[in-house]
């Protein structure tokens, strides 16, 4: 062998290599931005950490089956739309939600301050922002629908496929995302079709 590069395995070498980056590029749940990416897997709390309650995948959906607390992810989020399917399976006086954009949780408290997509019987998809608010729009004892669009300090949420409100105020600038475990008070939940696009 005389030591040089035949130009032609050199340059198979060279397009293996880009086409293996390519391939290897993204890491995780994290993706390009605008792409959708599914934080719940339909198999396993993978990517989420279980606080102070009890929680099971079953039939492809994340069933919180006991305490309060949190299912929460790993990572956290500033710009996003996160779109979720959930449905109560208590009768009536339901409770349970959706948190976003906070740090961490007080000591002694099973939940953060803010900020909160409703999901309490007749409050569903409101959180605590001026007009953030809106009413009719979910269907009892059936799965339900909300796509929450978060943009620096501003927040949309549509339910079910219908505009539901806009509004102003948010403060913290990214955060965790969680699922809302407030079993003795409001009753089971499942949660499914999980998935994110950050902006």
């Amino acid at each position: 062998m005389n030591g040089r590069c035949n130009p032609v395995s050199l340059l198979l070498i060279l397009a293996l290599s880009t086409l293996f980056c390519l391939a290897g590029g993204s890491v995780g749940p994290a993706a390009e931005k605008g792409e959708a990416v599914e934080l719940f897997n339909g198999k396993d709390l993978a990517g989420w950490k279980v606080i102070t309650c009890e929680a099971v995948v079953e039939d492809g959906a994340i069933r919180l089956t006991a305490g309060n607390g949190l299912v929460q992810t790993e990572r956290r989020y500033a710009d996003f739309i996160l779109e979720v399917e959930w449905k109560a399976l208590k009768p009536d006086r339901w409770d349970s939600g959706v948190y976003f954009r906070y740090d961490s949780v007080p000591e002694g408290r099973p939940w953060p301050p803010r900020y909160q997509a409703n999901m309490r019987k007749g409050m569903e998809g409101n959180v605590d922002l001026a007009g953030a608010t809106s009413t009719g729009l979910v269907k009892p004892g059936e799965w339900n629908h909300f796509k929450l669009t978060v943009v620096g300090t501003k927040a949309e949420m549509v339910i079910n496929g219908q505009p539901a409100w806009k509004a102003d105020g948010l403060e913290a600038p990214e955060g965790y995302i969680s699922l809302q475990a407030e079993v003795p008070g409001g009753g089971e939940f499942l949660f499914r079709n999980i998935r994110i696009t950050e902006l």
